[in-house]
């Protein structure tokens, strides 16, 4: 599936279709450049999962945690780790098999930890204000 976003208006919506288009799956992967927009894609996300406190990149903490009424949502950015190690100290595991949601930026810098099924998010850039969502079952 292919959403083409205009601008942060169409985020919300964007979010609402992927969503949709997961059917319940808790695993998504995002990819993209650098300054693509994925935590700010990863924001409408968790609007549309009912998060209301501040989403922000887990760049420095690796993961950060938000809850809303019915579910644990943690977001990682492993962008920063310098090995495979790292993710197991952190102890990944208990994380990404917790049955909760889980949203991974920089998922390259661990992709033999990546579980057999996720959500594929490719951001890509077409204009400063425009962009491509190519969205996959993996």
């Amino acid at each position: 599936m292919n959403i083409t976003v205009s601008g942060l208006a169409d985020l919300d919506q964007a979010a609402v279709s992927v969503l949709d288009f997961a059917a319940g799956a808790k695993f998504f992967i995002f990819e993209g450049d650098m300054g693509a927009g994925k935590t700010t894609f990863i924001k409408s996300l968790c609007r549309a999962l009912g998060v209301n406190e501040v989403v922000s990149s887990p760049t420095f903490s690796i993961v950060n945690e938000y809850h809303s009424e019915e579910k644990i949502i943690y977001h990682f950015d492993f962008y920063r780790i310098k090995s495979i190690r790292e993710a197991y100290d952190i102890g990944y595991e208990e994380y990404f098999y917790s049955d909760n949601i889980c949203l991974i930026e920089w998922p390259e810098k661990i992709a033999e930890l990546l579980p057999e099924e996720y959500i594929k998010v490719s951001i890509s850039t077409i204009s400063p204000t425009e962009r491509l969502l190519s969205i996959s079952k993996i």
